[in-house]
């Protein structure tokens, strides 16, 4: 059996709720924010018990925004984030489970009386063949997913799709499945472990350079937690593996550089965010208070000044000084131990 034919299988007959899981892999353990439980709660409950996500793919900052969900399933994500872009935006939800889809269209009119306004769409297909589907290029603000692209044997052309759609300062935002080292085919191929989204985990570092390749060429981590393998059985088919769910951002900035680079740079924001009054989060590194003058590489300056987050934040400095690599954020510079500002220790001649 193809692993599509395998996934359509578990989620669409073997799951009827996240109740049937044998693991905690695909199931939401983030603590959820204050900002979002009124948004969930509007939501069908046969919609919420058929949820196998990993994480929180409610990025902030949405009104009026164009956001697609790759593996949308029973549509939870989708009535989420539908509330959270309001009826000038719009929610596209791709999924290839006909089952799935069957609960989420069955409910839209359900969420039409509950929201005033109807601003989601279904559409039935593969998330790695985007580009069949009808979705205009350069059309999406952001691009969500959660805990789905593990389960996709095409990982690359995930992300390669994904890219084509995004507008440029436009971002994905998704939760997934890593493991801490590469799956071996024995587990890559158990279905079951498949289909509880640890057989298609890849190795963090094989991720990070599927984003790169792609074109996001600064992938920033926004959260993570270990995941545990209660059940016996699957445990002793896993082995040794660590498994880990973890948010990514990925924005789409083609001037984005490999490193992080100090350029004298630094942001103030302003406190204008309506889910964040206090502090910004834009990564697990970068949790920036309201009000504060916060030094900033060149990278996170793009992110924040070339997105929809500029109006939010006032920026000092530009790009025409450069001073080195930023400090720790960056990668460490190979002759560190020779460098020393204003004098001459440790300098030698060839």
């Amino acid at each position: 059996m193809e692993s599509h034919d395998v996934v359509k299988d578990y989620y669409g007959k073997q799951l009827q709720s996240s109740n049937d899981l044998k693991t905690d892999a695909c199931c939401d353990a983030s603590a959820v924010p204050d900002w979002l439980k009124p948004l969930l709660s509007n939501i069908h409950d046969e919609v919420l018990s058929r949820y196998y996500g990993c994480g929180l793919v409610c990025p902030t900052n949405l009104r009026g925004a164009r956001v697609l969900d790759l593996g949308s399933g029973s549509g939870r994500d989708v009535y989420a984030l539908a509330q959270l872009v309001g009826p000038e935006g719009e929610v596209v939800g791709v999924d290839m489970t006909p089952e799935q889809l069957e609960v989420a269209r069955r409910h839209q009119a359900y969420h039409v009386d509950k929201f005033g306004y109807d601003n989601v769409r279904f559409v039935e297909g593969y998330i790695e063949r985007l580009d069949e589907l009808g979705l205009e290029p350069n059309s999406f603000d952001v691009v969500v997913s959660n805990c789905v692209i593990n389960l996709s044997p095409d990982k690359d052309a995930v992300i390669a799709g994904a890219y084509n759609l995004l507008k440029e300062g436009g971002e994905i935002y998704f939760s997934d499945v890593y493991a801490d080292r590469r799956v071996p085919a024995a587990v890559a191929q158990d279905p079951v472990l498949l289909g509880e989204c640890l057989g298609g985990a890849l190795y963090w570092n094989d991720f990070l350079a599927i984003a790169k390749r792609q074109g996001f060429f600064d992938p920033r981590l926004v959260e993570k937690r270990t995941l545990e393998v209660t059940d016996s059985e699957l445990k002793a088919k896993v082995g040794a593996i660590n498994f880990m769910s973890a948010t990514y951002r990925l924005f789409k900035l083609p001037k984005l550089e490999p490193e992080c680079e100090d350029y004298g740079q630094a942001v103030i924001y302003k406190g204008t965010i309506p889910e964040m009054p206090q502090y910004f989060v834009l990564d697990e590194h970068h949790v920036i208070e309201a009000g504060r003058v916060f030094p900033v590489c060149g990278n996170t300056w793009m992110m924040l000044a070339d997105s929809r987050f500029a109006s939010d934040f006032e920026f000092i400095g530009n790009f025409s000084n450069h001073f080195g690599i930023f400090p720790g954020c960056g990668g460490s510079a190979p002759f560190d131990s020779l460098m020393v500002v204003g004098g001459d220790e440790g300098s030698s001649c060839c």
